[in-house]
């Protein structure tokens, strides 16, 4: 596997000048433009929300508009995710996030038709309470952006995505000493999902300040 040494700012603008040059495949019958959705996938430890923001600004100064979503605002509650208890990895990697209120709230008001009416985060992990946010309304020609672990294999609707990986040891160093019950989900998800292959950008990240990437694969619309 080829990689490209780059920075998180340069990525952002490849990836903002790759969903421009497919904006037309976007548009609707009636000729308005459609929405385009990015998934930025990696564990916590991976600062997939660094990458998220440089896509929105570079998005931003296209004149788009690219609401950020962080699926950590849509973990269920305390009481669902530890029911099996609070390191349980069977349960992390399959009932801590609420996916059904992903495709509700996020990926079906942007599905071809919908309302564009966007809910940006539902629970807060931390009062373990709804947030109460109001909707974003998405004009048409917007992007996207979800964020986060564990979003390869769902069939998530993204027209991009890009899986940031960490190897096992860079892994381990980076993710805090209390999360790191974790780390046989992580490796669960890469032999089992292999997101590495699911995406349409692979982000080796071992050292965040040198990023490096394999750019889009070809023929990704």
């Amino acid at each position: 596997m080829q990689l490209e040494a780059i920075t998180w700012q340069r990525m952002a603008e490849r990836l903002a000048g790759h969903l421009d040059q497919h904006l037309d495949e976007h548009r609707t019958a009636s000729g308005q433009g459609a929405w385009q959705r990015v998934g930025i996938d990696g564990a916590p430890a991976a600062g997939t929300g660094v990458l998220a923001g440089h896509l929105a600004d570079a998005l931003r100064g296209r004149g788009r508009p690219a609401p950020v979503v962080p699926a950590e605002g849509f973990l269920r509650p305390a009481s669902l995710r530890f029911e099996f208890g609070r390191e349980d990895v069977d349960a992390y990697l399959g009932g801590w996030y609420d996916t059904a209120a992903l495709w509700r709230e996020v990926f079906g008001p942007t599905d071809p038709g919908g309302t564009g009416r966007v809910l940006p985060d539902l629970w807060d992990p931390v009062t373990d309470r709804a947030t109460r946010s109001p909707y974003t309304e998405l004009p048409a020609g917007g992007v996207l952006i979800v964020h986060g672990p564990l979003l390869l294999g769902h069939w998530f609707p993204f027209d991009l995505s890009v899986h940031i990986r960490l190897s096992p040891g860079a892994l381990a160093r980076r993710t805090e000493p209390s999360a790191r019950w974790t780390l046989p989900a992580f490796a669960r998800y890469e032999a089992e999902i292999d997101p590495a292959v699911l995406a349409d950008a692979l982000v080796r990240a071992d050292d965040p300040r040198r990023p490096a990437w394999t750019g889009i694969r070809p023929g990704t619309a």
